[in-house]
């Protein structure tokens, strides 16, 4: 068996090394903020670098979009060697830790009981996520590189000298890890009395080597004696140095073990860019796909792409229910199947009109975007109800069709107009916003105003037209 012991000093060295890319963060990015390094407990193989941006408006270029300067960030840090950065932001990245249990949008979690099979193949699933469009941020887990001391005991050595494991591997433990050797007193407090080796010497391979092992004594009348070492009687001198039955060196070891419901898991981890994460985490299931596992591993999906699953179960429900209270409401109102559905279908038109918007300003969908298209669809539906009750009203009172249709169409021509101007002037701020939470309100203004502009179009053009068709032959209605 061998004893493997960490060294503190490779912990400093990772935080070190992420700490000097600090400056030139710093040097290239000063006139548009600050960087820090975070100091909450983490594995040594992670730290937190925030960027504290400056107001927009002292910027060089305040008119600099986000990507942009995503870009050049990672264009900067990704040429220091060793390291690997993921771009987030603070609440996302502790709601995604605490929800998900990972930092990214997408996670995949491959499960099994040898390490180095799971880096294998987790290699793989690295490599094709990287060639999926829109993959960013692309790492896997660190299981592995850091320095450990070994010793490796010599069992042929040991026996030779009388010695058994035990009494090696204690001479290590309290060398290195300490151990208790009485108590110490301060008026009724009490504190473990700890014997180990100085930090320099526990540092110092050269010093760990010597640490002297004692020798079982053995006095009997013509018991043999050992072989020298350096023309020194160890079995009179009753100490060994550990060099002798044992071999101690420095090695790669694992960084660290992490299991979940009690098996050993590798975590490979990305993050969508400039794409919808529904689109992005379906190409990278169905490439995944053709990574053959051997029996007893498998592979799990986690990440944020979780809470969008949740969330769209939980809008195939609202959504049907919310288009089916509305046209339940407009069939009170009318009692008439045919002027419900003549007003309902501003709601297909506005939904068009929202996805347009999308795809013009280049937003992938979200479920901000999803609550857009349900609040679009009471405000296509208020404008056509508005010109079709008043449509109603006149027919009501005796004017023919056709004339009904053009006072109608035209005397609540200001009413719908200033219900559209007002729902899309009032949302345009929010779907021009690059401040906190912009990335929530700008998909779901930009369907709002996007949807109030096609939905206007069929209240003033298209929905007399179709009133017009369904009451061609048809006797005149009556609400």
């Amino acid at each position: 068996p061998s004893t493997s012991l960490s060294q503190s000093v490779a912990m400093q060295h990772d935080l070190e090394e992420k700490i000097e890319t600090i400056p030139e963060v710093e040097r290239v990015f000063g006139k548009i903020g600050t960087a820090e390094i975070a100091t909450d407990p983490m594995p040594p193989s992670l730290a937190d670098v925030f960027l504290i941006m400056k107001p927009r408006e002292e910027w060089p270029d305040p008119r600099k979009p986000k990507d942009q300067l995503l870009d050049e960030i990672e264009a900067v840090v990704g040429a220091v060697p060793g390291n690997n950065y993921e771009f987030t932001q603070p609440i996302e990245m502790r709601f995604n830790e605490l929800i998900a249990g990972v930092r990214s949008d997408l996670a995949v979690k491959l499960f099994g009981d040898d390490l180095d099979v799971l880096l294998e193949h987790a290699a793989r699933v690295e490599e094709i996520l990287r060639d999926v469009p829109g993959a960013s941020d692309v790492r896997t887990e660190q299981v592995t590189g850091l320095p450990l001391l070994t010793v490796e005991i010599d069992r042929g050595a040991i026996a030779r000298y009388g010695l058994n494991i035990t009494d090696v591997q204690d001479v290590i433990e309290i060398a290195i890890g300490g151990k208790s050797a009485g108590f110490v007193w301060e008026g009724d407090r009490r504190f473990d009395l700890v014997v180990r080796l100085p930090e320099e010497a526990r540092l110092d391979l050269h010093a760990i080597e010597f640490l002297p092992i004692p020798l079982p004594r053995n006095d009997a009348p013509g018991a043999p004696r050992a072989a020298t070492f350096g023309g020194a009687p160890h079995l009179e001198a009753r100490y060994l140095p550990l060099s002798a039955v044992a071999a101690v060196r420095i090695a790669e070891g694992p960084n660290q073990i992490s299991r979940e419901d009690g098996k050993r898991l590798i975590v490979v981890q990305a993050n969508a860019r400039d794409r919808d994460l529904g689109g992005f985490v379906a190409e990278v299931q169905e490439r995944v796909a053709a990574v053959e596992l051997p029996p007893g591993y498998w592979l799990t999906w986690g990440g944020q792409f979780e809470n969008l699953i949740a969330a769209r179960k939980r809008l195939a429900v609202v959504v049907p229910v919310s288009l089916a209270l509305i046209f339940g409401f407009l069939f009170a109102t009318f009692n008439s199947m045919r002027l419900s559905l003549v007003v309902f279908s501003g709601v297909p038109l506005a939904l068009t009109g929202g996805i347009v918007a999308l795809a013009l300003r280049g937003i992938p969908f979200s479920i901000s975007a999803g609550v857009g298209f349900i609040a679009l669809s009471g405000i296509a539906v208020l404008n056509g109800l508005v010109m079709v009750t008043f449509i109603e009203s006149l027919r009501r009172r005796g004017l023919p069709l056709e004339s009904a249709i053009t006072t109608g169409a035209l005397t609540r021509l200001r009413p719908v107009l200033m219900t559209a101007l007002v729902a899309s002037l009032g949302f345009i701020p929010m779907a021009i916003a690059t401040g906190s939470g912009a990335e929530v309100q700008r998909p779901l203004a930009t369907v709002v105003v996007g949807g109030v502009v096609s939905s206007t179009l069929l209240t003033l053009i298209v929905l007399p037209a179709l009133y017009r068709m369904l009451h061609r032959d048809g006797p005149r209605s009556v609400a």
